[in-house]
């Protein structure tokens, strides 16, 4: 199956180019140009992960990760931000804010890939965890009592 990516971006021509990318790496995508249209993308397509400008217009794009942190069904799912804004308190914002990573526009692809990579992975490693592991018992290996004294 393949994984799905929600892009949130407002910028036509990096959308156009986010979603050129993604869908050469085989990924599944879907995207929003607003805040509100990114939370519904989200309920509706169930993304594995999310690639989010903060800057959407007027919108701070950072609000998107802090509603899906609070939320039960998306606080695990992997928020990256792309964005222009790099500086050390900017940073610090965007991490606080509660995405997993960042990435620097111009987007380097080779970065964004191994970001991608990395946080996809944690991702199904904490989904896995969440689920409840069955074990069948073992089957018992000691005889019954009275095969066990006939025997001898």
């Amino acid at each position: 199956m393949r994984e799905r990516i929600l892009i949130v971006e407002d910028n036509p021509f990096n959308l156009e180019m986010l979603c050129d990318w993604l869908m050469l790496q085989d990924y599944e995508i879907a995207t929003a140009t607003t805040i509100a249209a990114a939370i519904s993308a989200m309920e509706k397509f169930q993304p594995d992960a999310v690639l989010l400008d903060i800057q959407l217009g007027a919108e701070d794009g950072l609000t998107l990760a802090e509603w899906a942190r609070r939320s039960p069904l998306f606080r695990q799912i992997p928020v990256i931000a792309v964005t222009a804004h790099a500086m050390m308190t900017d940073r610090d914002r965007i991490l606080e804010a509660g995405c997993n990573t960042y990435v620097s526009k111009p987007i380097e692809f080779q970065v964004l890939q191994e970001q991608l990579r990395k946080w996809l992975v944690i991702s199904s490693v904490l989904k896995s965890a969440e689920q409840p592991v069955f074990v069948s018992p073992p089957k018992p290996s000691i005889k019954p009592f009275k095969e066990a004294r006939d025997a001898k």
